[in-house]
């Protein structure tokens, strides 16, 4: 079985070293990178399955290299950061990012961030996102749920989508928003609102569904599995 490779793109050099032994000793293979410029031209050659970056380095910001990474491939990023404002960490998942470490953090977190992200990203194969029994073909545009054929338009299928590869984690509005339709938008929460009623129906969530789908005082939503 193939080791599942990360960049870790930090310019500290004691948190580099420190992030590379912990991860090479949970199975990772490893290219540590201490400047954006080597990150540039090392992914040109590497296809990292997984993608650690530092917000602050010498040579520029992660979150516009967020941008540069995006063009070349859809493997997770995290931001490892210092910066915990509010303002950051959306800006740091608006740009693309898929998670956002503050440090200093536990390396098992850490840990456990990485392996979650890589289970995602394994969830998606040949443009399909298998959460058993539930199956969404993105090329074929379909949708089985227990070996029925679930009708959903396009967009439908998007946000499905997106509660799938993220099942079982919070997430807000202006999120689901940019993962489904790109973008920001005044009225993204009663958009999504609309939508979450049209899935919830056609997924026959309250009709001894093998999922949830609910949304949180917060305003935020979470899809997850509860029979196994």
């Amino acid at each position: 079985m193939n080791k599942a490779r990360i960049m870790l793109i930090e310019d500290e050099a004691d948190v580099l070293a420190i992030n590379r032994e912990y991860l090479e000793h949970q199975g990772y293979e490893i290219i540590a990178m201490s400047t954006l410029d080597q990150a540039r031209f090392h992914l040109e050659e590497q296809t990292p399955d997984l993608i650690l970056l530092d917000v602050m380095m010498p040579d520029g910001n992660g979150w516009d290299f967020c941008g540069e990474i995006r063009a070349k491939t859809n493997a997770p990023v995290i931001f490892l950061t210092c910066r915990d404002e509010n303002e950051s960490i959306i800006k740091g998942l608006s740009e693309g990012g898929d998670d956002y470490i503050i440090k200093p953090y536990d390396l098992n977190v850490l840990g456990a961030r990485v392996g979650a992200q890589l289970r995602r990203a394994g969830m998606m194969s040949a443009g399909k996102i298998e959460l058993p029994p539930l199956t969404i073909d993105l090329l074929a545009g379909e949708v089985m749920l227990r070996e029925e054929h679930i009708s959903l338009t396009p967009r439908e299928i998007q946000l499905l989508a997106c509660f799938t590869l993220y099942a079982g984690r919070r997430l807000r509005c202006d999120e689901i928003y940019r993962r489904t339709w790109g973008g920001t938008a005044k009225n993204a929460s009663q958009t999504i609102a609309v939508y979450v009623t049209k899935l919830r129906k056609k997924l026959h969530i309250d009709e001894n569904s093998p999922f949830e789908l609910r949304g949180t005082r917060n305003g935020e939503y979470i899809f997850s599995k509860i029979q196994y």
